[in-house]
Parts: structure tokens; C-alpha cells; sequence
């Protein structure tokens, strides 16, 4: 039987210049979650979180764009890619239900930590989700990310590469 040798020679890589180590990365997509406002009062009392995408990948329209989404508004995301896609969807941060009982002694869902943790949580949710490639095409996520009103009543579709 013939003994077979591993080749352990190191493949040759090219030698990296200053325009390759620091030059802008041929893909990317940052988004982040931040600034929550409450706004409302009593059972209207609700918080909104500023989402801030950059990238320079094709499939989206603006480069660099702000919106203010409610924690409901990533709800009918999810929904949407979960009904709509191939895509296993994370899950969302809780609903924190006991939070929202009256007489607590805090501010509940309205307490300044809670708010920070939910943030945190939302913005790993919807980076994964806009980083799958599969969501990428969905309209729903196009939305969500760049257009000022989301619109409920729209068509599902995918998004075509411009």
C-alpha cells in the first residue's frame, strides 16, 4: 500500500500594500442601533431607536441612510422575512411583559437600562439579519432600513441588484 505524504508547504500569499491593510473593505454593511427616545404618554408611551446603515454593497439603494424604528416595527420585520424568505430569523429581545405591570416602583420598560439592554439587543438582531444574503434581497428589509415610513400594505418582493 502506497503511504501517502502531507504537503505542508505554506501556500504563497502576495505581499499586502498600505492600500490593501488600510484602504475601504470591498464589502460592507454597518448598522447601528442607537439614540432611544421615549415618546407619548400613558398607554401611548412608546420608544424609538435611531438605525444609521453604512455600506457600498450593490443591492442597496442609499449608501448611508438614518430611520427611527419601534420595537413593534422590528416585529413586522421578523414576521415579514419569517413568512416571506428562506431565512431562519433570530430571534427579537423579550417582549418584557412583567415589566409593563403596573406598580413596580421603576419605570419599567421605560427604565433607562432596560432601554440600553433592548437597544443592544435589537441591534444584534438586525445586524444578523441584514448580513444573510437571502434577507439582502427582501423588499421588507429595504424598508425597514432606508425608507422614513415603513409600508405595511406593500408587495413582498425581492430586490433585483442595481
Amino acid at each position: 500500500m502506497a503511504e501517502t505524504i502531507a504537503d505542508t508547504r505554506r501556500l504563497m500569499s502576495k505581499p499586502q500594500n498600505l492600500n490593501d491593510a488600510y484602504g475601504p473593505p470591498s464589502n460592507f454593511l454597518e448598522i447601528d442601533v442607537s439614540n432611544p427616545q421615549t415618546v407619548g404618554v400613558g398607554r401611548g408611551r412608546f420608544t424609538t431607536y435611531e438605525i444609521r446603515v453604512k455600506t457600498n454593497l450593490p443591492i442597496f439603494k442609499l449608501k448611508e441612510s438614518t430611520v427611527r424604528r419601534r420595537y413593534s416595527d422590528f416585529e413586522w420585520l421578523r414576521s415579514e422575512l419569517e413568512r416571506e424568505s428562506k431565512v431562519v430569523v433570530p430571534p427579537l429581545p423579550g417582549k418584557a411583559l412583567f415589566r409593563q405591570l403596573p406598580f413596580r416602583g421603576d419605570d419599567g420598560i421605560f427604565d433607562d437600562s432596560f432601554i440600553e439592554e433592548r437597544k443592544q439587543g435589537l441591534e444584534q438582531f438586525i445586524n444578523k439579519v441584514a448580513g444573510h444574503p437571502l434577507a439582502q434581497n427582501e423588499r421588507c428589509l429595504h424598508m425597514f432600513l432606508q425608507d422614513e415610513v415603513i409600508d405595511k400594505s406593500y408587495t413582498p418582493s425581492k430586490i433585483r441588484h442595481a
